[in-house]
């Protein structure tokens, strides 16, 4: 076996079962009351014509801080880095919403050209047997409905009264040239005033940024000034970092787009370039929004599908590559957010905010979530939204064994077992989800039923993992163990851990047995794979195979080793019993005891030391149990207890009293 590493656990808190709940317990949140979220949300949607800009502001601010820095390293002052920023900035985007304007009243003008294309292949959609009874039968009853509205029902003419002709009216409006004015530049006063503010907000937070932070340092944080400023640091790099990739990763895939539908012959090619940059900002359904319009567009240019189906596959590819190479190339998933946070956040800020809270619900999202994961009081938002694993693995692992899944548990246990070894996982995460278990059953929140179908589970974890452990053993090339020893090594590096070697298992037959319960059995069973993996040969019994009246029927004449393992440490003296009947079965049988604990070792609450109990050797952990098992070491002879005499009184000192009281 290659040289593996130790255990590197957290010290035990007294107790029972108390190494598992207090070592690795999460802390706990304190959660915001119903009326603090909702006058929160409240006050972001009555007030967001004044937090809307703001927030832009406050991107456009991180987007644009690396700008400035790079600005004046060159040697620029800092009022002209910042203004040079950003008129840079909203010289391009005025420059990108011109192209689409222009481009978007160009589509306009050709629109009625492909009136021609659209009917034809409504007409062959209708033709088609499929589907053309369907359309058919649909437009019937619009059509039907259209004018059933459209009629009026007009009372009848007298028969005294002539008809009268119609006399026609024409209304002409005369409007003022000022009104006119007016009509045609307020719809642009609200944009342009709040693109102005924009501007001046963020020109103002760039110029103050140091000041700015300094402020919410003492208003939020003043009194832990390390987890405020790396607040604000992770913050800033993320957000900064997640907008200037996603632009980059936008236009690595927009010029391809717009390239491949200029040689199709799609009408107004840039546009629809410069829509797939801007919507790939919307996740998911953003890209999804800019296909659509060109697929449209080609159903109206062409009178056949090929160029449907062109445009359709250039999409599909360009999202191919860009998704499964460009992204993860560049930034992968370092904005921190898991993907249901994603579509639940785009959801969110959609209607609080309108189009554009779906364009900024990432980033903005991106904030709260490091907001929450520096600030004790927000930690709820990294633990709904971020990306990271919010149960211990072990905690997760029972948390499928209680849901009677193993094959979940084993697929979480082979991910481990892709950077660890069979015994670390054992050791470090499906030992301690049976302390869990154990823990559970004395609080007697676990009913029998319950504890059968924990048990049962990882019983069939350990047999699913049989392959795992099979291939380990037949680790017998120098080279890939060199190269496996090598890789571990270099995860250990700087961590402190001492290398151990596993002894070899050869020729030496060991029974692992449950203690008292069907947990300990389960346990047992992953001692025994451990050692089957070391080249030992092994048994497995139940802890009910080993009480009083069964034991003896236990075969032990090819045995060396015979290891017992309970989960509670209140077991002590039901060890020493059972050292006692198993040594007097087989006088030369070695015997050791395994105290389950997270640590794998000894705390101040350890039970009394092996030669008390009369065991070859006393575990705390997997280690310390493979160890004593594969030991080549003799036996301990058996304790023969001296047995109490009762004192008794000669006859002569029973007498004495009465003749000297006579």
């Amino acid at each position: 076996m290659a040289a593996n590493r130790r255990n590197g656990m957290h010290p035990a808190e007294p107790g029972v079962m108390g190494v598992v709940s207090s070592a690795r317990t999460l802390p706990r949140m304190s959660l915001p009351t119903v009326a603090t979220v909702v006058a929160a949300v409240a006050a972001l949607y009555f007030g967001r014509e004044v937090f809307l800009p703001i927030a832009i502001a406050l991107l456009l601010t991180f987007a644009l801080v690396p700008m400035v820095s790079a600005l004046k390293r060159v040697g620029l002052p800092r009022l002209p880095a910042v203004i040079a920023s950003v008129l840079s900035a909203f010289t391009v985007l005025a420059l990108f919403s011109f192209i689409v304007a222009t481009q978007v009243s160009e589509l306009a003008q050709n629109i009625p050209l492909y009136q021609s294309n659209i009917l034809t292949k409504v007409r062959s959609l209708k033709e088609t047997g499929i589907g053309g009874g369907i359309i058919a039968r649909l437009s019937g009853v619009i059509e039907s409905v259209g004018q059933e509205l459209d009629r009026q029902e007009a009372p009848p003419p007298a028969a005294d009264e002539p008809e009268r002709e119609p006399v026609p009216v024409e209304i002409i409006a005369r409007e003022r040239p000022l009104q006119v004015l007016q009509n045609l530049i307020g719809p642009l006063i609200s944009p342009l005033a709040s693109a102005g503010l924009i501007i001046v907000v963020v020109i103002f937070m760039l110029l103050e940024r140091e000041d700015l932070r300094d402020r919410f340092i003492r208003l939020v944080g003043y009194g832990d000034l390390h987890r405020t400023t790396e607040a604000l640091q992770e913050a800033g790099k993320r957000v900064g970092r997640y907008l200037l990739m996603q632009l980059v990763v936008n236009i690595v895939y927009a010029v391809p787009i717009a390239f491949g539908l200029w040689v199709l012959g799609i009408p107004n090619a840039l546009l629809w370039g410069l829509l797939a940059l801007a919507l790939r900002f919307v996740p998911y359904i953003g890209p999804i929004i800019g296909a659509l319009l060109p697929l449209f567009l080609a159903l109206a240019v062409a009178p056949g599908w090929s160029l449907v189906l062109w445009t359709a596959g250039l999409f599909v590819a360009m999202e191919m590559i860009t998704g499964n190479v460009v992204e993860p190339w560049l930034y992968g998933s370092r904005t921190g957010l898991s993907p249901l946070a994603i579509i639940v956040a785009a959801i969110f800020w959609t209607w609080l905010w309108g189009p554009l809270g779906l364009v900024l619900s990432t980033p903005l999202t991106v904030c709260l979530v490091v907001l929450g994961r520096h600030v004790p009081q927000f930690e709820f938002l990294d633990v709904l939204f971020g990306n990271e694993p919010v149960l211990e693995p072990h905690a997760r692992l029972y948390q499928r064994l209680l849901a009677g899944d193993p094959e979940e548990a084993t697929d979480h246990a082979e991910e481990i077992l892709e950077e660890k070894y069979l015994f670390e996982f054992y050791a470090k995460v499906a030992i301690p989800a049976l302390l869990l278990g154990e823990q559970d059953r004395v609080r007697g929140v676990m009913g029998d039923e319950q504890r059968r179908q924990v048990a049962a589970s990882a019983q069939t974890l350990v047999a699913n993992l049989d392959d795992s452990a099979q291939e380990e053993a037949e680790e017998e090339d120098p080279a890939a163990a060199e190269e496996t020893g090598s890789r571990k090594d270099k995860e250990t590096q700087g961590e402190g851990e001492d290398d151990i070697e596993l002894p070899d298992g050869t020729d030496i037959a060991v029974v692992c047995a449950g203690g008292r319960g069907e947990l300990d059995d389960a346990a047992a069973a992953m001692l025994a794979q451990v050692l089957e993996v070391q080249g030992a040969t092994i048994s497995k019994v139940s802890f009910a195979d080993i009480d009083p009246a069964s034991i003896r029927r236990l075969e032990l004449d090819a045995v060396d080793t015979v290891v017992v393992g309970f989960l509670n440490r209140d077991s002590v003296k039901h060890a020493r019993f059972l050292v006692r009947r198993l040594k007097r079965i087989k006088r030369a049988l070695r015997v050791g005891i395994v105290f389950w604990s997270e640590d794998g070792d000894a705390s101040e609450t350890a039970v009394k030391p092996a030669n008390d109990i009369n065991a070859d050797f006393v575990a705390y952990g997997m280690v310390e149990a493979v160890l004593g098992a594969l030991s080549r070491d003799p036996p301990v002879a058996l304790k023969v207890a001296a047995k109490r005499r009762m004192r008794r009184r000669p006859p002569a000192a029973k007498k004495a009293p009465l003749a000297a009281a006579k």
